[in-house]
């Protein structure tokens, strides 16, 4: 029989629209968090990721939920998996006896000729550190950053040998990249991740390992560049460039996009655990929090220590105050910046005759340079 007495339809409406609310607000409040389960149980990556599909589904409800829901999958140096979650969905993970740790996802962002010669890493002596290891010759880099330009001289492959037969990495052709003519002897891997990236940052990028960024070229050369020679900075400091390690491979990893040089958590710990398979000896990661936060998610680098690769952080951008540094995690080694041994003066004599001494970059002989001389007025009135 129809009801017709009319506030029970109005009972009806409230409690569907409540129930319409609710769904809908779940989806908005869904957040990027990283669940981490340990050591992997399988030695076979796809049977990790079944794994982590079928935890999810056991919160979700369903296996397309789950994969619906599911950002990366962790499963080459550890287990774990990110995903798009709600507060109570997080909670009801966190409580299952295979989740050691759920944390939320935080945003990160990007953190010379002469440095290695200031370091007394030196070129000339055979007794020195950089001849005993063979320039680095046979071993492979990591470099977690914002892409790379491939095309750089220092990473030319002239005089390399075939790439190391433990290599098991990839490079992956995307926009304006291609894996059979920007990869080679020097520059031997190439992916990108950006799963859970803020689409912005994505739209002002190549969707592939080349990066508008110029952060994660700078970073892979001072590591591992090949020796350029007569190289400057607008025609000064004229002399070689390489880097630490200038016979070493390099496999870039992007995980930070646009500009601004923007990521997160979870893209970096599937470069992390992509690294680890893809046989690396070193993993270097010049990124990090603006500032201090719960929930570091680089303890998954211990995986990568475990595996005997070396990890390396920059310490940040912060400045020179109390409790600035990042990345402190003991197993990793966490460098800083220093001052160097140079200085590029530029002198200005006043009207008074009288010379005043600064830095610049500027040495007046760039047809197009973006800077103008300074004249007086009066001369010219």
């Amino acid at each position: 029989m129809i009801s017709r007495n009319p506030s029970c339809h109005i009972l009806r409406f409230i409690v569907l629209c409540s129930l319409l609310g609710t769904s809908y607000e779940s989806q908005l409040d869904r957040k990027l968090y990283i669940v981490y389960m340990g050591e992997k149980q399988h030695e076979d990556p796809n049977l990790v990721t079944a794994v982590h599909h079928d935890t999810l589904s056991s919160i979700l409800g369903s296996k397309n939920a789950a994969l619906e829901s599911i950002v990366y999958s962790y499963k080459h140096g550890f287990s774990g998996f990110a995903a798009m979650l709600t507060e109570s969905q997080k909670t009801k993970l966190a409580d299952l006896d295979e989740v050691l740790h759920v944390t939320l996802s935080q945003k990160c962002q990007a953190h010379t000729t002469r440095s290695w010669d200031f370091l007394q890493l030196d070129i000339e002596h055979e007794t020195e550190l950089l001849q005993q290891s063979n320039w680095g010759d046979d071993s492979i880099i990591g470099i977690i950053d914002t892409g790379i330009i491939p095309e750089a001289e220092c990473f030319n492959d002239k005089g390399y040998g075939p790439i190391p037969s433990r290599w098991k990495g990839k490079c992956v052709t995307g926009q304006n990249f291609n894996n059979i003519t920007d990869c080679n002897r020097k520059l031997i891997g190439a992916r990108w991740y950006a799963g859970g990236v803020d689409k912005y940052n994505i739209e002002e990028d190549y969707l592939s390992a080349r990066g508008v960024n110029d952060h994660g070229t700078h970073t892979s050369s001072i590591a591992a560049g090949s020796f350029v020679f007569n190289a400057s900075v607008h025609g000064l400091a004229i002399g070689q460039a390489r880097g630490g390690a200038p016979r070493a491979r390099i496999a870039m990893y992007k995980v930070l996009w646009g500009e601004s040089g923007q990521g997160n958590d979870a893209a970096v710990l599937a470069a992390v655990d992509d690294a680890i398979h893809d046989g690396v000896d070193v993993i270097s990661l010049s990124l990090g929090a603006s500032t201090s936060f719960e929930g570091d998610a680089s303890f998954t680098t211990l995986h990568a220590v475990i595996n005997g690769i070396s990890v390396v952080y920059s310490a940040g951008n912060t400045g020179s105050k109390p409790q600035s540094v990042a990345n402190l995690a003991p197993w990793a080694i966490t460098v800083a910046a220093t001052n160097i041994d140079r200085s590029f003066p530029t002198y200005i004599t006043l009207g008074n005759n009288q010379t005043l001494v600064g830095q610049g970059m500027y040495n007046g002989l760039e047809k197009d340079s973006m800077f103008e001389d300074i004249v007086f007025r009066d001369r010219y009135l």
